[in-house]
């Protein structure tokens, strides 16, 4: 036992991060006592409708754990760089961050790894857990690999896969990766510690799937697609950033967000995109049946289940989405 404890302690690892994604793993680090001299997290910025002062999910841990944090602005600052060199760290490791200079990745003796949510080389980007269930993948996973000087292209260490069920969004399966993540990055360090990590290097070649960031116009729900697409589509954006639709009914239009849905299979003649509702339930007409949705959230409104919703609907016979 001292023996590991002795083995820990010659680790000086410098974590970077910034979600709660990342929260999991640094914990981890913490829990199995491992030397973290430093975490590097993005800026305190103002956020919501009253502007407050928002600190990322890892520096709130971090405080909580004592440990020193740093929030540069610019990366490629001589200041940061020689804060970063006087944490004398050997090891860093990065996840849910952003793209590092060279002369920040380099300056481990051990190198720098990230934890990345797919697995590589599919799904590089910054949106890999979305776009795996938008695309209706049924497995995905998570890689460690060493950061070069592309986004997600360095050398894998080690991977671990999960099924992607049929009923996960983007929320349930976020939380299966991150504690999945967090195993996986202490055996990387393990790894690293017992000097036997052995690396593979990225295929480049065959058809790669992108993890883009996502955009506005990317959640917009086309209701010309196959009723699979488009319920992947809306587990794929849930519970963030949402997917959405515009509700037409009469005159005006209502921007409508869609969190919950479910598929029933049924032939019939309406157009797509007609509205079939009743006190209880709103279904959307699509090729090869309906997409019931489930819970929804109007302009200046929370999030709420359908049917506590429709009373103050009052749609017409009209009313459908484009």
């Amino acid at each position: 036992m001292n023996m590991n404890l002795d083995k820990k302690n010659k680790l000086r690892i410098v974590f970077m991060g910034t979600p709660d994604f990342a929260v999991a793993i640094l914990s981890q680090l913490v829990t199995h006592n491992y030397t973290v001299v430093g975490v590097i997290t993005a800026p305190d910025r103002p956020a919501g409708r009253g502007r407050k002062i928002q600190e990322s999910a890892v520096k709130k841990y971090a405080v909580q754990q004592n440990l020193k944090v740093l929030q540069p602005t610019n990366l490629k600052n001589e200041a940061f760089i020689d804060e970063l060199k006087e944490l004398k760290a050997n090891l860093q490791i990065v996840v849910a961050f952003r793209m590092l200079p060279k002369v920040v990745w380099q300056m481990p003796t051990y190198g720098t790894f990230n934890l990345h949510a797919s697995l590589l080389p599919q799904y590089r980007g910054a949106a890999p857990i979305n776009w795996a269930i938008i695309n209706g993948e049924t497995e995905t996973g998570v890689t460690t690999f060493f950061i070069d000087d592309k986004i997600d292209t360095g050398a894998i260490i080690l991977q671990e896969k999960i099924a992607i069920e049929p009923t996960d969004t983007a929320g349930s399966l976020h939380d299966k990766l991150m504690h999945l993540g967090a195993d996986l990055v202490l055996k990387t360090v393990n790894h690293i510690e017992n000097g036997d990590v052995k690396t593979i290097l990225q295929e480049n070649s065959g058809k790669l799937r992108s993890a883009y960031k996502i955009h506005k116009e990317t959640c917009k729900i086309d209701w010309s697609k196959s009723i699979d697409a488009i319920n992947n589509h809306i587990r794929g954006l849930s519970p963030y950033p949402g997917s959405w639709t515009t509700l037409v009914e009469e005159e005006k239009t209502i921007f409508l967000k869609i969190y919950d849905a479910t598929i029933e299979r049924e032939q019939h003649t309406l157009a797509t995109g007609s509205l079939v509702f009743d006190k209880k339930e709103l279904k959307v007409a699509v090729h090869g049946g309906y997409i019931n949705l489930l819970e929804i959230q109007l302009p200046g409104k929370r999030k709420m289940k359908t049917i506590d919703v429709l009373n103050g609907l009052n749609l017409s016979k009209t009313a459908h989405v484009v």
